[in-house]
C-alpha cells in the first residue's frame, strides 16, 4: 500500500536512495558489513571500530569525484575533494599515514 501524495512520494524516495548508496558503499568499504562473509564481527565493540574506521577513511582520506572543482592551473584540470574538505574541516586530502598518527584530544567523559 502506498500512502501520500506525489511530492510526498517524491521526497520519500530520493531519500531512499540516498541511503542505499550509503548504504552500499559501507558495505564495499567494510568487510563486516557484507552479507554471507566470515569476516563477520564476534563483539558489538570490534564492529563499531570497523564502522568508525570506515567513516573516517571516506570521509578525510578518499577523494569523491562529484566533489572535485575544475581549476584549469598549470595543466591540472580538477581539485580532488573529500566530504571533509566540502565541510570545511580540512584543507587537504590526508593519508592514511596521517590518519594513524593522529593523537585524539581526551574527552571528559569519566
Amino acid at each position: 500500500m502506498i500512502y501520500g501524495d506525489d511530492t510526498t512520494l517524491a521526497r520519500t524516495g530520493s531519500r531512499t536512495t540516498c541511503v542505499e548508496r550509503t548504504n552500499l558503499t559501507s558495505r564495499h568499504m567494510n568487510g563486516r558489513l557484507v552479507r554471507k562473509t566470515l569476516g563477520f564481527s564476534k563483539r558489538v565493540e570490534m564492529l563499531a571500530a570497523a564502522c568508525a574506521w570506515e567513516d573516517v577513511i571516506y570521509n578525510f582520506a578518499r577523494p569523491v569525484k562529484t566533489l572535485r572543482c575544475e581549476i584549469n592551473i598549470q595543466g591540472k584540470r580538477w581539485l580532488q575533494a573529500s566530504p571533509a574538505m566540502a565541510a570545511g574541516l580540512t584543507d587537504h586530502i590526508w593519508s592514511i599515514r596521517e590518519l594513524l598518527m593522529l593523537v585524539p584530544l581526551p574527552t571528559n567523559s569519566i
